[in-house]
């Protein structure tokens, strides 16, 4: 007899404060995957998983069955998940009937860097809780251990202990579990905060529980051990954390998250429009989709002033091709006066803006510069089919040329037709602002003085996307005047420092462009 995995991921994640607003703590994305893709990857793959969702759940359900078509899940809805009457007791305790088998409890914030210490304690039915040597255990519940036999489940913050207890645990006695958590259940209060550990405590009444010990454990359940998790599962790509949105990348293929399912479903059919020069779609759902993955090189890290000029070349034939459109200029003003006027607010709500030196510069207030704008000149755009995210960490240098990623969704509301200027200016942007300098923290903005490390190379490349955009009879003020404004918009969209950085290197270059000072 084999086990079953039951994982909850009912619960809220409150101790992950901000993270969970939008998503599934075991979505959060550890190195290049989210923390369930972590613990399912640890088990055979003909594992039979019991899933119980709540907070987010329907996120959960979708990322599984689009991730792992061919892995057995069995889902279980738990309601209440938060509030009087929730508890971590309540929630397995609504899969009994779906584990009247041997089962492995796998708390949906454990896992583990290697999962060879546990293989023998998988392979034969028995029951187990996995420990390992922790000094603090303010934030765990702790074991009693004695000669490799677990004595007792301690609470947290306990001063006499053996092992922190991780989390996971194996019950091969499953009746005796089942009948022991409803007569727990059943004498307490809405407001008892049952947990695995008190079944299993009453069990060691009747039976034993071995100690697994481990010393592989990553705890992602605050947001101190997440951070040190995630240091130690590094990402294969520079990617900017963004609360509504995630990306995940497996062997075979990539996987997008957007919480905003219009979003989600507009980069699906923009992924059919852009056919040969994105990655070919595999499946999606209301609030995913995946993608083949394309091998190659990502530009950000490959690029040369050589290659530079001669992508540039590429995407001038194969990207931008001309549209015809009515009321062009009318979707640019949508996209570029009413947007930015509305991300300046969103900006302003919570930070001051005034008339002040940047640079040794008197840059006027954010609505002043945006008064001496020449709005129909900005909006005097080149209708082409675009990118929209038109960076370097977009971009893929493959054998056969070049292949574009995380497409923009729409430009203004319109999936076909986009500016030109507008990617000319995303791509002038990252040349200066890009993924691997902010990461690394190369940048600053004082009371007087805003800066960022440039690299070298992307100097270069600047030159040559200048002189491309005026050999091609194009207005490179326009460029720098649209990049700046690509800076004050992202600044609502981040936290301190890099949105205070963003909005006055943006209020900076704005200044600069309409007095033509570049």
């Amino acid at each position: 007899m084999k086990y079953s995995v039951l994982i909850t991921t009912s619960g809220i994640g409150s101790r992950l404060g901000d993270l969970t607003d939008y998503t599934n703590k075991a979505l959060i994305r550890i190195g290049d995957k989210p923390a369930i893709s972590h613990i399912i990857e640890m088990y055979p793959s003909d594992t039979r998983f019991v899933i119980t969702l709540g907070h987010f759940g329907d996120y959960v359900r979708q990322f599984l069955n689009i991730v792992y078509p061919a892995i057995n899940f069995t889902f279980v809805d738990v309601d209440p998940y938060s509030g009087p009457g929730s508890s971590l007791g309540y929630s397995i305790l609504q899969t009994k009937e779906a584990l009247q088998c041997p089962f492995i409890f796998n708390a949906c914030d454990t896992i583990l860097k290697d999962d060879a210490q546990l293989i023998p304690f998988f392979q034969t039915v028995q029951n187990f809780c996995v420990g390992d040597r922790r000094e603090d255990t303010s934030q765990y519940s702790t074991l009693l251990v004695d000669n490799d036999k677990v004595r007792k489940i301690k609470q947290r913050g306990e001063l006499n202990y053996d092992y922190a207890y991780i989390g996971l645990s194996g019950i091969k006695d499953y009746q005796l579990f089942w009948d022991t958590l409803e007569d727990i259940y059943n004498s307490q209060s809405d407001d008892f905060h049952l947990f695995e550990g008190d079944v299993i405590n009453k069990m060691l009444d009747s039976v034993q529980f071995k100690l697994c010990p481990t010393d592989q454990w990553s705890d992602i359940g605050n947001a101190g051990e997440l951070e040190k998790t995630r240091q130690f599962f590094k990402t294969s790509a520079e990617v900017l954390e963004k609360k509504e949105e995630s990306i995940y990348f497996y062997d075979d293929c990539v996987v997008k998250f957007f919480a905003n399912q219009e979003i989600n479903l507009n980069r699906v059919l923009r992924a059919n429009q852009l056919r040969g020069l994105v990655p070919p779609m595999i499946d999606s759902t209301s609030n995913f989709y995946k993608y083949k993955k394309v091998s190659g090189k990502l530009f950000a890290g490959s690029v040369t002033r050589a290659k530079f000029k001669e992508f540039l070349d590429w995407a001038q034939i194969n990207l931008w091709k001309s549209q015809e459109i009515d009321n062009f200029q009318d979707l640019c003003e949508l996209f570029y006066v009413d947007k930015t006027l509305s991300r300046i607010g969103k900006y302003l709500s919570k930070n001051k803006d005034s008339e002040d030196y940047i640079n040794e510069e008197l840059v006027p207030s954010i609505y002043s510069l945006f008064e001496r704008l020449d709005i129909k000149s900005l909006c005097s755009g080149i209708p082409v089919q675009f990118h929209g995210d038109f960076i370097l960490d977009n971009i893929l240098e493959t054998e056969d040329g070049f292949c574009l990623l995380d497409w923009r969704q729409d430009f203004a509301g319109n999936l076909q037709v986009g500016d030109l200027y507008y990617d000319l200016a995303k791509l002038n942007h990252n040349l200066t602002v890009n993924h691997e300098i902010v990461n690394q923290g190369m940048f600053g903005s004082s009371s007087e003085n805003c800066y960022i490390l440039c690299n070298s190379k992307l100097i270069g490349c600047k030159k040559i996307l200048k002189d491309f955009v005026i050999n091609n009879g194009y207005d490179w003020k326009k460029v720098e005047t649209l990049t700046a404004l690509i800076w004050i918009n992202m600044a609502p969209l981040h936290d301190y420092p890099f949105n205070k950085f963003l909005f006055n290197f943006g209020k900076l270059n704005l200044n600069r462009a309409i007095n033509d000072r570049h």
